[in-house]
């Protein structure tokens, strides 16, 4: 008897992952309700990208941005890689958890929002600690002579799996890799008939990581899907 309840009692508090996924607004509300809130300058950066820049989707936002600034403080990197800073929200939140003489490198092809992000970098406080590069990460990030401790991927989704390939030896052993919109609202589990380059790079990259003996990996579905990446062996 003491099994048959001790069973039903793990069934009764234990949620499937899918059940997991399927959480409503009340329960969405109550996490958010118990999660820290971003500061002024943040909230105030969302705003702002929501009224005028285009394409606001984009934005880490307040959720995701609070995991990756735990995570960088759980790092403490020297240095960081971010590529794609859009209007600078998630690049804020990870440079929070430099090493105090630490630097983040954030690269940015959309030349137009970059008086935008430099705004904000300067509000945060964070001028001096991110450099900003314009232009395409394929070029920029070899001429980056530095070994990162964090990488953030989330730029041209076509182009993961070269990102991938590009930045691992910039990364040391040890190191994590963050890797964003590893879910793409859950194209990369459908076989479209249609040419989609932007969904077969991330489903691409995902194997690779799965396949990938270097690295322990886990897929989280927070947001649009993050991808945790442990360097292991080089």
């Amino acid at each position: 008897m003491w099994q048959t309840k001790f069973l039903i009692r793990r069934k009764c508090h234990t949620l499937s992952i899918s059940d997991m996924l399927k959480l409503n607004e009340e329960v969405w509300k109550y996490i958010l309700d118990h999660s820290s809130q971003h500061d002024p300058v943040l909230a105030e950066l969302d705003r702002e990208t929501n009224a005028k820049v285009a394409f606001p989707n984009m934005l880490s936002g307040n959720y995701q941005g609070r995991l990756l600034e735990l995570i960088s403080k759980m790092v403490q990197p020297e240095n960081i890689l971010e590529i794609g800073t859009y209007t600078g929200y998630s690049a804020i939140c990870l440079a929070r958890g430099l090493k105090p003489d630490g630097k983040l490198h954030t690269i940015e092809n959309n030349d137009e929002i970059i008086a935008f992000t430099k705004k904000y970098l300067r509000k945060a406080g964070l001028e001096d600690k991110i450099n900003l590069h314009i232009g395409d990460a394929m070029q920029i990030i070899p001429q980056i002579n530095v070994m990162f401790d964090l990488i953030f991927i989330d730029a041209d989704k076509s182009q993961y799996p070269r990102y991938y390939e590009l930045i691992f030896n910039k990364l040391r052993t040890g190191g994590i890799i963050l890797v964003d919109n590893a879910l793409w609202g859950g194209k990369v589990v459908k076989q479209s008939k249609r040419k989609d380059d932007e969904t077969d790079g991330i489903r691409n990259l995902n194997q690779m990581i799965q396949d990938d003996q270097r690295v322990v990996n886990i897929l989280l579905p927070v947001r649009d899907g993050i991808m945790i990446v442990h360097k292991v062996a080089g």
